[in-house]
């Protein structure tokens, strides 16, 4: 049980807490993360289906409606990381 944790005494409140922190720990991780690359560093087809772990249809009609721009090398397709961040939007609550 190497990554187990045992709860005992601990409030719902507690809890929350410490869910709270935890998400908010991995969100920094992650944004530090974004931050360390090159923002105008291209990107092939398989490094922005990684990064935004979709499949290849929904980058090929999110490519085709515009929502993110391919640019071509030779028969190559490329995407820019700071453009791909940019078309990330909040969604409304």
């Amino acid at each position: 049980m190497k990554n187990s944790i045992l709860l005992q005494n601990v409030s719902p409140e507690a809890l929350t807490e410490l869910i709270k922190e935890s998400v908010k720990s991995q969100l920094d991780d992650f944004k530090k993360d974004l931050q360390t690359h090159n923002p105008d560093e291209l990107l092939t087809r398989e490094e922005v289906l990684d990064l935004l772990q979709i499949n290849s249809v929904t980058l090929w009609h999110w490519t085709n409606k515009g929502k993110v721009t391919a640019y071509g090398i030779g028969n190559r397709r490329y995407y820019k990381r700071a453009e791909l961040i940019d078309a990330l939007k909040p969604l409304k609550k």
